[in-house]
């Protein structure tokens, strides 16, 4: 579908970003590019759509050069998502949604179908969402019209630039099942980017690793965590693994009295944090139970808290 044949950027002051790669994304794959800032992800990602111009090399869709595509052509077969979602502000969510199919002259009624379709496909409903303003949405939602904009005509290849990144993590990880579930429905071509490598490992068909415009590692996440190919790609999965590790649900808890009403959602003292956000991404707040015995609550601002320090620790120990 995508092929990388022997692709390096090298700008102007002489900074090569990209270091002759090689490889080939399968059609209907979700392949994820990570590395560190910096390691020429975004790059590689940019040269896909012609944003940025290669210096050496060869990039083909379908078998074909893409510098012998019209850019347009080629730019409306690939929907792009960037981290910072650029919805434009005076455009209502339907008129954001049907830039492109505009673009390509789609008759009225085709592209109002369309909208509707996008926006129960993720979760939106058509009657509520249709006239609103970006504004007027949470960060979640604006991102899953960010999402389905990209969709909304029918390309066969979409790029995503770090597009949960700017999210709290609850909300990333609503975000990331949502992901995997239109994935399942649409079967596209996905080519993304993090710098989480729990975000890669849970989305990824296969992972590509990067450092200083390098391939490191390519493969299978469970081909990369349980055989790393160096000491570089065991730190980089180490120190996703941080929070988690070091989290303790009984540290986190909230105390309770007796009088107060166990929350409708509970979860047992031994789960894990992951097991715990699932369960914050539906309920603001959650029981928690020690056997049989209601103990305490936990909630969604006690865990940002425990993440955002986590965070800050486990980049100190980094840098």
């Amino acid at each position: 579908m995508i092929k990388f044949e022997n692709v390096s950027k090298t700008y102007a002051d002489g900074t090569t970003a990209v270091d002759t790669l090689n490889f080939t994304i399968n059609k209907g794959e979700f392949f994820v590019l990570i590395g560190p800032s910096g390691c020429g992800k975004t790059t590689t990602l940019k040269l896909i759509n012609r944003l940025i111009r290669l210096t050496e090399g060869t990039i083909f869709i379908d078998e074909k050069r893409i510098s012998d595509y019209d850019i347009h052509q080629l730019r409306w077969n690939i929907g792009y998502v960037l981290q910072q979602i650029a919805l434009f502000p005076h455009m209502s969510i339907e008129e954001n949604i049907a830039i492109v199919p505009e673009m390509r002259m789609w008759d009225e009624s085709k592209i109002k179908n369309r909208v509707t379709e996008l926006l129960e496909m993720v979760g939106l409903d058509p009657d509520t969402y249709r006239h609103r303003k970006p504004n007027e949405l949470s960060g979640g939602e604006q991102q899953r019209v960010g999402v389905v904009r990209a969709l909304a005509a029918d390309p066969a290849i979409i790029l995503m630039d770090e597009p949960f990144s700017a999210l709290d993590p609850i909300s990333r990880e609503k975000l990331q099942d949502d992901m995997i579930s239109l994935q399942k429905r649409i079967n596209k071509t996905i080519v993304f980017v993090t710098h989480d490598m729990k975000e890669a490992i849970k989305l990824a068909d296969r992972i590509c690793l990067m450092d200083q415009g390098k391939i490191v590692q390519l493969g299978t996440p469970r081909d990369i965590v349980q055989n790393p190919c160096n000491d570089f790609v065991q730190d980089f999965i180490g120190a996703s693994q941080t929070a988690e590790a070091a989290f303790s649900l009984e540290k986190s808890l909230l105390p309770v009295n007796e009088n107060q009403p166990v929350p409708e959602d509970t979860i047992h003292l031994e789960a894990t944090l992951a097991e715990v956000i699932e369960k914050l991404t539906k309920a603001e707040e959650i029981g928690v139970y020690r056997e049989n015995q209601f103990i305490g609550k936990v909630n969604r601002q006690v865990i940002l808290e425990y993440l955002s320090t986590s965070s800050k620790k486990g980049g100190e120990q980094h840098v």
